[in-house]
């Protein structure tokens, strides 16, 4: 499961997420909170073995990581700040062929690191995004063909912006 889809949950295992919609309260929260859930997290994605055993530094790694990413994704810090701890190399693959591999002493962390750096080298990277509602910041693959989408949903965050904006020109108006 290499692919934009595992980055876009392996960057939403944090939920921002602070609206209200039809009166519910919408709270976010850690889906990585132990070393426990990393290890269900990475099992449920086929990155791991079902009941292995994480440590607390490996959670700390991906934690870290993941932070680092939506970080970059938001414009903070440069997209290579996310794998200065991670150096990469050529690696054999198929017959007359070569790969990008990571190699952290943790498989489930490589695959992670391998298929964010072959997005960033496909330019599919810049199709993963945080949502521009500052309640949410939900992590998307932007499937626009223009590239520009800047909503998680059009429907709930988009349309919430839109319908603020709507509400303060009608008041400046009146």
């Amino acid at each position: 499961m290499a692919t934009l889809t595992l980055i876009e949950e392996f960057l939403n295992t944090v939920d921002e997420r602070s609206f209200t919609r039809h009166g519910q309260i919408h709270i976010g929260g850690e889906r990585l909170a132990s070393a426990r859930a990393l290890a269900d997290w990475l099992a449920d994605h086929g990155l791991a073995d079902a009941g292995v055993e994480m440590e607390q530094t490996d959670l700390v790694d991906a934690i870290a990581f993941r932070t680092t990413l939506r970080q970059s994704l938001a414009g903070d810090v440069e997209t290579a700040t996310a794998f200065a701890d991670y150096p990469l190399q050529l690696a054999p693959d198929r017959p007359g062929e070569l790969r990008i591999a990571a190699r952290t002493g943790r498989t489930w962390l490589d695959v992670i690191v391998e298929t964010v750096t072959v997005a960033v080298c496909r330019e599919d990277w810049r199709r993963i995004k945080l949502c521009a509602a500052p309640d949410c910041r939900w992590a998307f693959h932007d499937t626009s063909r223009s590239g520009r989408g800047r909503w998680c949903d059009m429907a709930v965050c988009g349309n919430r912006h839109k319908t603020r904006a709507y509400r303060e020109r009608h008041q400046q108006a009146t």
